[in-house]
């Protein structure tokens, strides 16, 4: 059965495509028991994040899974299709060891990626659709990727999200040590927000969360305050500069919202960095005067930026990507005589179990042990070599050279002289 790979990334589809696609992480393993039960494919795991949805599946047709990931997500039919890529087995392996090392992020080299891939084998896990090929892969990409990031430089100088979205404060604002920071939600990402942000020292930090004890746990680190998102609305009005990402599937900022704060700021501009998907904020705030909002596909032009510094890094990481890919393909290639391998045990041992029933009748009507044991292993002998040897007589010339190649090949055969043929 086949392995693919088939999904959209932010390099086939564009925010609006890619926000209607995703699935909250609670979301994932009932996902994946729906994808199998349907008996759609056979192992199956789902990466989704900001700027991917990708489903690993193994035994199974593409075009049922695009047409599964469709309906999951209440789609038109054929919806997907401009923007969904399918990776067949080579590609999809090499496909999965660049992921994980951070080589086909929008920011190259970020470490985010490896952890949102584990997660989500963790939910295939609990779903139980990893099976024995999927669960091999993701090991492997497990590893290659912890190898191309001790042994190469390729995360050095990685410019995160979070660090671009300092930039472009730093672009708005001559200071950042002037204005007050609202972070909405309490996830990794506005954690690193924090941390960048921090750095900078602004005048007030204040992070917004659906539940406030996690909401303070990041705030102390921060020496912030705490609010809840239902506080959000009386409190926008105060902040220069917001950068939110949560899990939410709406917009939890609307447009009308920040006409009203602009007006309450006397048109203060305010700096609205969205790192959601989908988004937190309703992209036609974009239109407003004095609201500057960028999605994280507007900071993608920051991140490039910083591509030519790991150059060497990249050639080096593909290259060790390459060699790790042919060594797991040699392993699934091996998979595919485990049927013959067992069916040909199968056979072998129906002889052999024959013949030792016949022996021991033998031995029970008194004949000596030695002549049953020679009958044994001339009747084993006979069997196992009745079916090869009656194809080779039974074989074309053409056909019967190659037999007897590989015949000879298989069992160490001295290759027959011309004399011994004639």
């Amino acid at each position: 059965m086949a392995l693919y790979t088939l999904g959209l990334n932010h390099t086939t589809a564009p925010l609006d495509v890619r926000e209607r696609v995703t699935f909250a992480p609670n979301a994932l393993s009932d996902a994946l028991r729906e994808l199998t039960a349907q008996g759609t494919v056979k192992e199956a795991a789902i990466l989704s994040t900001c700027n991917r949805t990708e489903v690993y599946f193994h035994g199974g047709e593409p075009g049922s899974v695009a047409r599964w990931l469709e309906d999951a997500h209440q789609l038109p039919r054929a919806a997907l299709d401009p923007y969904v890529y399918t990776l067949p087995r080579d590609r999809a392996v090499t496909h999965a060891f660049r992921v994980a090392s951070g080589l086909d992020s929008m920011v190259l080299g970020e470490p985010q990626i490896l952890g949102q891939m584990k997660q989500a084998v963790r939910s295939a896990q609990a779903a139980g659709s990893l099976g024995l090929v999927l669960n091999r892969l993701f090991q492997r990409t497990f590893a290659v990727a912890k190898d191309v990031r001790t042994q190469t430089d390729i995360g050095s100088a990685s410019i995160s999200m979070a660090a671009a979205a300092v930039k472009l404060a730093e672009r708005i604002f001559p200071s950042i040590a002037d204005q007050r920071l609202l972070l909405v939600g309490a996830g990794e990402m506005i954690e690193l927000a924090a941390t960048h942000f921090a750095a900078r020292k602004p005048r007030s930090i204040t992070v917004a969360n659906r539940t406030l004890d996690r909401g303070e746990k990041l705030a102390q680190r921060f020496g912030a305050e705490a609010i809840t998102l239902t506080e959000l609305t009386g409190r926008l009005a105060q902040f220069d500069i917001i950068v939110t990402c949560t899990a939410s599937t709406l917009p939890i900022i609307g447009k009308g919202t920040l006409e009203r704060v602009i007006r309450q700021r006397r048109h203060a501009p305010v700096l609205i960095v969205d790192l959601g998907v989908p988004r937190d904020v309703e992209a036609e705030a974009a239109a407003l005067d004095d609201v500057f909002l960028y999605s994280i596909d507007d900071l993608a032009e920051i991140v490039k930026g910083n591509l030519q510094v790991r150059r060497e890094a990249v050639v080096q990481a593909e290259q060790m990507i390459a060699a790790q890919a042919a060594h797991f393909l040699h392993w699934l290639q091996g998979r595919s005589v485990v049927p013959t391998i067992a069916a040909l045990s199968q056979h072998h041992d129906a002889v052999c179990g024959a013949e030792l029933e016949r022996a021991r009748r033998q031995l029970a009507a008194g004949s000596s042990p030695d002549a049953v044991l020679e009958s044994l292993a001339r009747g084993v002998s006979s069997k196992l070599l009745h079916a090869p040897l009656a194809a080779l007589n039974a074989a074309g010339d053409a056909e019967r050279a190659e037999m007897i190649a590989l015949f000879a090949r298989v069992y160490g055969l001295p290759e027959p002289s011309a004399d011994r043929e004639s």
